[in-house]
């Protein structure tokens, strides 16, 4: 059974994945990456790297989950920077 506290976790960890889905749906219609900046897209996926082993290790699946998909974002648009590279 899923407590009240894991549910915030799941609703937290949803908005805050969902917001960044976007900008991959943006940048994969443009096809331009210009407006991303590299070194932040690299520092934001070994971050959430981080997260998502953190959340292996205290196995939290609202963590797991939000952070796999995120990350699978992430180097989506690691990808897109680099093949629409201007």
């Amino acid at each position: 059974m899923i407590d009240s506290v894991e549910i915030l976790g799941f609703v937290a960890a949803t908005l805050t994945t969902a917001a960044f889905l976007p900008q991959v749906y943006k940048t994969w219609k443009t096809k331009s990456a210009e407006s991303l900046s590299l070194s932040m897209l690299l520092i934001f996926v070994t971050g959430v790297s981080c997260w998502l082993g953190y959340g292996l290790l205290i196995k939290s699946l609202p963590i797991i989950l939000c952070n796999l998909i995120t990350l699978i974002s992430g180097f989506l648009l690691l990808y897109f920077k680099i093949r629409y590279k201007n």
